[in-house]
This record gives structure tokens, sequence and C-alpha cells, in this order.
């Protein structure tokens, strides 16, 4: 159903540096990059990208809204979370099992968004 997610952005050099680390350990490739638009996908289901706003106003962070990564392992939770927090990410909720078989970590993009990674299972 979700083709793809877009975050909003400010500086679109910074917050392509950010995901480009910290997805890479999800096998991701570029799909998409133009001046204002940059996206990576595994090749199947939904892409993820950052933009400049179109409307040209800046980029806000939705209060409410949350990315979620799906991840193969706990394992990757714990590592996408610690390399957030090292690329200057915030955190929103240290690695951890929430309720049984679901583990999750939650954090904040360098603009604010918020984004969790889980592994269910």
């Amino acid at each position: 159903m979700i083709g793809y997610v877009m975050l909003g952005t400010n500086d679109l050099a910074r917050a392509v540096a950010f995901y480009e680390a910290l997805l890479a350990p999800l096998n991701v490739k570029r799909a998409f990059s133009n001046e204002r638009t940059v996206s990576w996908t595994t090749g199947s289901g939904p892409m993820l990208a950052v933009d400049l706003p179109f409307d040209k106003q800046p980029a806000t962070a939705g209060n409410g809204t949350m990315i979620a990564l799906a991840v193969d392992k706990p394992a990757t939770v714990d590592a996408l979370h610690k390399t957030a927090l090292e690329l200057g990410g915030r955190d929103e909720g240290a690695p951890g099992e929430r309720f049984k078989g679901f583990y999750a970590a939650y954090f904040r993009d360098l603009d604010g968004n918020k984004l969790c990674a889980f592994h269910m299972g």
C-alpha cells in the first residue's frame, strides 16, 4: 500500500549524509536523486526519501508522525540506534522489548523527524 515516505529537511546534504550512513547496514541503494530530493530502497517495497519542501517553507517534524524501519534482527535495531546517535540524532527510546515479540528503538534525525527501528519475532 505505501509507495514511499518523504521526510522534510532544511539541509539536504546533511540529511543525505545522515541517512546514507544510517541505512548502510540495511543494504539499501539510491532509487532517485535530484537537487531537492533523494530516496532509497531495498529494491522491493516502499522507498524512504528526504526532500526540501516544495512550498519553500522551512521543514518541520510532524507532531505524532513517525517512520518505522523494519529490520532483520534485534542486533540491527541496536546498531541503527547507536549509529543515529553517533551521527547527531537524538535518543527517543533506547533499544529494548516493548511487548512480547516487538523489539524497538526510537530516535530523531537531524531535522527532528522521529524514526523507529524495529524487529518483530
